[in-house]
């Protein structure tokens, strides 16, 4: 049954369902590393400015915008900018995950899927991910795939839109 609603949203929505579970598998396979990474980044980035800076962060940061050399200042801008994107990147993630829980069919095992395959700090083993979910192997990849689907649908036919519209649209202050 959800095999033939994925179907469906894929044509509604005019996206092409191969392409559409190609790029999420790619997306989901890279976040735990992009996302981890940045956690340690940001936790570098806070104790470099803190040790080159002053003890206070506050402080440093002011260093930073009233003081700093240009160059010293344009590295640190491009490094919290990267920072900014990636936290992007795990917000479109998060609301895309959010929304595959209003998918009508075992919303909580997609979810469950998806996140245990890909998002959590912990690494499952395919043994874990079969006991933990309770499935059989045939099972599991038959569903992983439609969670991945799923997540896709999430992200390119729901969050995505609905940003680029938010971008689009006037803002009031203007």
């Amino acid at each position: 049954m959800a095999k033939n609603s994925i179907q469906m949203l894929c044509v509604m929505q005019h996206l092409d369902e191969q392409n559409l579970y190609e790029r999420s598998k790619l997306l989901l396979s890279i976040y735990r590393n992009v996302c981890w990474t940045a956690c340690d980044r940001a936790a570098m980035l806070r104790e470099e400015a803190e040790y080159c800076y002053g003890r206070e962060l506050e402080a440093g940061l002011l260093y930073l915008n009233d003081f700093a050399p240009t160059v010293e200042r344009e590295k640190f801008e491009e490094t919290v900018k990267s920072l900014f994107q990636t936290k992007w990147l795990v917000e479109l993630v998060d609301s895309a995950m959010v929304k595959m829980r209003d998918f009508p069919y075992s919303p909580q095992l997609y979810f469950d899927i998806v996140f245990k395959c890909y998002l959590s700090r912990f690494r499952y083993t395919e043994t874990e991910l079969l006991e933990t979910l309770r499935m059989e192997r045939s099972t599991y990849y038959d569903r992983k795939k439609e969670a991945i689907k799923i997540f896709g649908l999430s992200l390119w036919g729901s969050a995505l839109p609905q940003i680029k519209q938010a971008l689009e649209e006037p803002l009031l202050y203007e």
